[in-house]
């Protein structure tokens, strides 16, 4: 979808190489869910359930709204 793509590449990008291991994890299982869910979440429309997915998916998003990504603000 590629409305994920402008959210979670420039994260993997530019933030990821900083996450701890748990957040590394985190974020590696996050991808391989459903893109309807990931749309969901990332357009905060819901949050996940599971903790870690919650976490990773609001640094996902507070680096998209702080880094003068216009992309995402077109969402």
């Amino acid at each position: 979808m590629w409305e994920l793509d402008l959210l979670l590449i420039p994260f993997l990008k530019h933030r990821y190489s900083e996450l701890d291991d748990a957040d590394k994890k985190a974020y590696q299982e996050l991808i391989e869910q459903e893109d309807q869910d990931l749309f969901t979440w990332l357009m905060r429309r819901e949050w996940p359930q599971e903790d870690a997915f919650r976490r990773i998916v609001k640094m996902i998003i507070e680096y998209a709204e702080t880094t003068g990504n216009d992309q995402y603000r077109a969402l």
